[in-house]
């Protein structure tokens, strides 16, 4: 009877184990479901890689034409992102050689935008069908090469100061892009991972960031996490995005369960993102835990001035 009771004990454990994966990943699937019709629009998969889409590939006499889904700025295309876009461009070709023939194929030329496609830039190959040697995408950006890693920077001594706070009471919280001054490296790197700026979350910010310095991000068990690694550390990271209605502060409930979440992740730090006011209480949860970061939206900017980008 003890025998057939351990039994039937480790079957209800295996059964519940699978059903609360199955709910977890059900929960995750459903709150991106709601968040898009929530927002009108498609939801960014924080945990896909993000080079640029290709919307459309076509040889047309001696050119082939690729035309990425990257959201263009008004005005002047940037020299950089134009670069990064025919670089990709040549790669997508090298990518289509191996089930058509290119031999023709004198000119890659990049297209993008999304309201409106234009023509990015053109490169000229040595000889017909012959393509340069691979460079890997984003190579002109170097984003490990141009100033403190993203993590590391909240965590120095001068971070984790009190937050002054600009909440102004009202419900409303417009695009945290309309509120942030991006360097151009920053700018470029995000419309490269097909983000625009403008309409972003701050968890699209800070997670793109991350990717764009080697971190590789995945998803976590519980709804909206995420785990970062990166040389061997591991961030706990929890997305808090607000919704309209939502109110506009973090709540404390909200703070509460990312810390206990945290300490139950094994991570060795974590963050806490969102484009919410963080309340003053944040400050002390901080001193209490260093181990944990509030990037909340009086401390966006911060996040990325820290970055030292040039």
């Amino acid at each position: 009877m003890l025998i057939v009771a351990v039994i039937i004990a480790i079957a209800v454990l295996v059964y519940f184990g699978i059903t609360a994966g199955r709910r977890g990943r059900d929960i995750r699937d459903r709150s991106k479901a709601e968040l898009a019709a929530a927002t009108g629009g498609e939801v960014v998969d924080l945990t896909a890689p993000r080079r640029p889409r290709v919307a459309h590939f076509a040889i047309e006499g001696d050119e082939a034409i690729v035309t990425f889904d990257v959201p263009l700025a008004a005005g002047e295309i940037d020299e950089i992102l134009a670069d990064l876009l025919v670089s990709e461009a040549v790669e997508v070709l090298r990518d289509e050689s191996s089930d058509r023939s290119i031999d023709q194929v004198e000119t890659v030329v990049a297209r993008a935008g999304r309201d409106e496609v234009r023509e990015v830039g053109r490169r000229s190959l040595v000889l017909p069908g012959s393509l340069p040697p691979a460079l890997g995408f984003g190579h002109l950006l170097q984003f490990n090469k141009l100033g403190l890693d993203p993590v590391d920077s909240q965590f120095s001594p001068s971070e984790g100061a009190a937050p002054t706070s600009t909440n102004t009471g009202s419900d409303e919280l417009g695009p945290i892009g309309e509120e942030l001054v991006l360097p151009k490296a920053v700018d470029v790197g995000l419309r490269s991972r097909g983000l625009d700026p403008t309409t972003m979350r701050a968890s699209e910010l800070v997670i793109t960031l991350l990717e764009l310095f080697e971190y590789e991000v995945t998803a976590g068990e519980l709804p909206d996490t995420y785990i970062a690694a990166k040389a061997g550390q591991r961030t706990y990271i929890r997305a808090e995005p607000h919704d309209e209605g939502d109110h506009p502060e973090l709540a404390e409930s909200v703070i509460n369960q990312f810390m206990f979440d945290f300490s139950s992740s094994g991570a060795d730090r974590g963050l806490l993102v969102s484009e919410k006011w963080g309340p003053f209480q944040i400050y002390e949860r901080e001193k209490r835990q260093p181990r944990v970061r509030f990037i909340t939206r009086e401390r966006l900017q911060g996040f990325v001035d820290g970055l030292s980008l040039g």
